[in-house]
């Protein structure tokens, strides 16, 4: 089995943009997280065969990151050691990290699109564990962690399948239509 080399750039990209992210969080650097993410949604963007799908999807990731984040630093279930926009929002830098996951939904992510069930159970534990993995190299702090952490087990079970099937609709990645996709699909299962 050949495994598309975008796909694993894609996952050593979205490695090092998230330790950039929460090392430059935890250091008071957060811009260089930041930067360091914007230059993976750059290359991203250029090889991407339909770049504005790509581009839709990355900002409404970061966008939905903005509120759910920043509602959870409002509520007082995370603190962030540096990177604010303003008291009560959550940093940048996580901001950023949302627009470095979303770059993975169409490529080392894709395992998960049409099955949301698995992209819920998949969202219910690893979103946990990456906020969990943020604060222990210092990124963010949580006061009561099983609160928090059982937060974001219920948001990211709940926000990954909407991405995943967001991602669907925003792959610029495909030549052609997902439609089409679908019954060429069929089609070669048919023989």
């Amino acid at each position: 089995m050949k495994i598309d080399p975008k796909i694993l750039l894609n996952f050593a990209a979205v490695q090092i943009g998230w330790f950039a992210c929460v090392l430059g969080g935890a250091n008071d650097l957060a811009l260089a997280g930041t930067l360091a993410v914007a230059v993976v949604v750059g290359l991203h963007l250029a090889i991407a065969a339909q770049p504005a799908p790509e581009a839709q999807l990355i900002a409404v990731a970061a966008a939905i990151g903005l509120v759910w984040d920043s509602m959870l630093v409002a509520i007082g279930l995370m603190n962030y050691p540096s990177g604010s926009f303003a008291p009560g929002l959550a940093p940048h830098w996580i901001v950023a990290m949302w627009a470095l996951f979303a770059t993975s939904l169409n490529l080392s992510m894709s395992w998960l699109k049409g099955r949301p069930w698995l992209a819920a159970v998949f969202g219910a534990v690893g979103g946990p564990l990456a906020y969990l993995g943020g604060a222990e190299l210092g990124g963010l702090e949580m006061p009561d962690p099983v609160l928090a952490l059982g937060a974001q087990a219920v948001g990211w079970a709940v926000i990954l399948p909407l991405l995943t099937l967001l991602a669907e609709r925003l792959n610029g990645f495909e030549t052609r239509p997902a439609r089409a996709l679908a019954h060429a699909s069929r089609e070669s299962s048919r023989v």
